[in-house]
C-alpha cells in the first residue's frame, strides 16, 4: 500500500530577517507621574515610545494634530519627529517612556515603513496585554536590574506591535502592507534574506504563486515600488548600515549583490543623491 506524504508549507517569518539587519534598542527614561508640557524629538537621533498607564493627557504631533487621551494608551514615534505631551496635575497622568533606536540609523526600511506617529488605546491591542502587564509591574517596582528588564520589555512590546500591525492589516501601503499579504510576504522575505541574489520578477512571481504580470502590478500597488526598485532600496539600506560599521566597499558590494564597488556606488548615488564617501563624510544618520 503506497503511503502519501503531504508537504506542509512552513509559515514565513516576516519579521526575523528585518530585525536581524535592523534590530531595535529601547532605553527607558521616565516612569511615574507626569505634569506640565514636554516636547520630544527635536535634534535627536532616535524615536520615542510613551505608555500612558493611568490618567489623561494631550498628545500633539509635528503636523499639529492634537489628541486628548482619556484612557491607557500607546504612543509610538519611531523616527526623530517633534511631538509634545501635556497634562495638568488634575489629569493624574502616569507614564512609562523610552527612546527607540535601530541598527543602521533611524532612516532604515523598518522605521520608514511605520507611520510618523501611532497612537492607540491599549484596549485595542489585546495581544500586548501580557507584555504590558509585566512592563507596568516592573516600572512600579524596585527590583534590581529593573532598567534592563524594562528596556527588553519595551523592545518585545514593539515587536508585538509590529505583529499586530501586520495581522490586522492596518497599514494600507508600503513594506509592512506587503508583509501583511501572504503572497507578497513570501517574495519580500526572500528579498530580505538573500539580497545578493539577482532576483528576476519571474522568480519572485513564482515564490508568490502568481503570474509575472499580476505579481508586478500587485507588488507595485501594495508596496509602492516596483520589485526591482524595492530591491535596490533594500540593498542600499544594507550598504548604509555596513558603511557605518566601517566595512570596506568591496566586501559590502559582494554581500548586497553588486559585481563591483563602482556598481554599488552608482546605485547608492541614484537612491541617496550622494556617493557612499560623501554620505559618510556628511555624517548621515
Amino acid at each position: 500500500m503506497r503511503q502519501i506524504v503531504q508537504k506542509c508549507e512552513v509559515p514565513v517569518d516576516r519579521l526575523s530577517s528585518l530585525l536581524h539587519h535592523f534590530n531595535l534598542h529601547a532605553s527607558t527614561f521616565h516612569r511615574g507621574g507626569f505634569c506640565g508640557t514636554n516636547s520630544y524629538g527635536a535634534n535627536e537621533a532616535h524615536g520615542h515610545i510613551h505608555l500612558l498607564r493611568a490618567g489623561r493627557l494631550s498628545f500633539r504631533d509635528s503636523d499639529g494634530h492634537e489628541l486628548r487621551l482619556e484612557e491607557p494608551s500607546l504612543m509610538l514615534v519611531a523616527r526623530p519627529r517633534l511631538h509634545r505631551m501635556s497634562a495638568s496635575e488634575a489629569d493624574g497622568a502616569e507614564l512609562v517612556c523610552a527612546t527607540l533606536a535601530f541598527d543602521g540609523g533611524f532612516d532604515n526600511p523598518l522605521a520608514r515603513a511605520l507611520p510618523g506617529a501611532i497612537v492607540k488605546p491599549l484596549r485595542e491591542l489585546p495581544s500586548l496585554n501580557g507584555c504590558l502587564d509585566w512592563l507596568f509591574a516592573e516600572a512600579a517596582g524596585d527590583d534590581c536590574g529593573r532598567e534592563l528588564v524594562l528596556n527588553r520589555l519595551f523592545e518585545l512590546m514593539v515587536i508585538q506591535l509590529l505583529r499586530h500591525l501586520m495581522n490586522s492589516r492596518e497599514l494600507a501601503s508600503g513594506m509592512m502592507a506587503g508583509l501583511a499579504e501572504p503572497r507578497l510576504a513570501r517574495a519580500l522575505n526572500q528579498l530580505h534574506e538573500r539580497p545578493q541574489h539577482g532576483w528576476s520578477v519571474a522568480e519572485l512571481a513564482t515564490l508568490a504563486g502568481m503570474s509575472r504580470a499580476s505579481f508586478a502590478a500587485h507588488f507595485h500597488q501594495v508596496v509602492g515600488a516596483t520589485p526591482a526598485d524595492y530591491l535596490v532600496g533594500w540593498r542600499v539600506s544594507l550598504a548604509q548600515k555596513r558603511l557605518r560599521e566601517g566595512r570596506p566597499m568591496a566586501l559590502i558590494a559582494d554581500e548586497v549583490g553588486y559585481e563591483s564597488p563602482s556598481a554599488l556606488a552608482r546605485a547608492f548615488r541614484r537612491k541617496v543623491g550622494l556617493s557612499p564617501s560623501e554620505w559618510l563624510r556628511q555624517g548621515v544618520q
